[in-house]
């Protein structure tokens, strides 16, 4: 199998079990994220908007960070890619827009004042880092801001799933991890950073906590 194909499959991979396994009891088995860091980084980030600003949610999943974003009197869009965790963030929020979108799919343009990813950035591709930050880009408003986190892995882990999927035969490049549950990819946070120069985004803001990395930037 040849990379793009490969890549093909896991993505769907992901998209089948986020909507088959784990969307019915999302909500009810991790909730409200309670960690800390990402708590003060996402108030950090509200901290940027003005009242009444548009969010855009993207890889929301059932809802965990809207409760933090509605209470601040903020329209937010959700997306996702799957249908099923889109369908338990509509039980828990009947009134926020709610769309199936993939975050390479997007198309927005210039439509929010701020936006977030928060604990999905892992299962994306190297390959499609970038494009999504352009993706983003377009959908800010001018100056408007984004919260993301970066998931880190044990350096030891990666390297001993680098060379498993290997002897596997499979098309891998160096930071994916694919002998789990679902496909996950750990860039370094040099390489983040680039990507972000890249899109011309602007850091604002980054931290470490909670096995995350958390970057807040700025579109220029």
């Amino acid at each position: 199998m040849n990379r793009s194909d490969w890549l093909r499959k896991m993505r769907l991979e992901a998209e089948e079990k986020y909507t088959t396994l784990w969307a019915a009891d999302y909500g009810e088995k991790w909730g409200t994220y309670k960690n800390s860091t990402h708590q003060q980084f996402i108030q950090k980030f509200l901290g940027l908007l003005e009242p009444h600003s548009a969010i855009l949610d993207a890889a929301c999943g059932a809802g965990r960070y809207m409760p933090m974003l509605l209470e601040k009197g903020h329209t937010v869009l959700g997306i996702d890619q799957s249908q099923g965790m889109l369908d338990s963030a509509k039980k828990k929020f009947p009134t926020v827009q709610l769309e199936k979108i993939g975050l390479q799919e997007m198309s927005f343009a210039e439509m929010f004042d701020g936006a977030i990813c928060m604990d999905a950035m892992e299962h994306v591709c190297p390959e499609d880092w970038l494009p999504i930050f352009h993706n983003f880009h377009r959908a800010l408003k001018p100056q408007g801001y984004m919260y993301f986190t970066v998931e880190i892995a044990n350096a030891n882990e990666v390297e001993e799933a680098f060379k498993t999927a290997q002897e596997m035969g499979l098309p891998v490049v160096y930071g994916e991890w694919v002998n789990d549950e679902v496909y996950h990819y750990y860039p370094t946070m040099d390489q983040v950073r680039e990507w972000i120069r890249e899109a011309d985004f602007r850091l604002v803001d980054e931290g470490e906590g909670d096995v995350y990395h958390h970057f807040i930037v700025q579109k220029t």
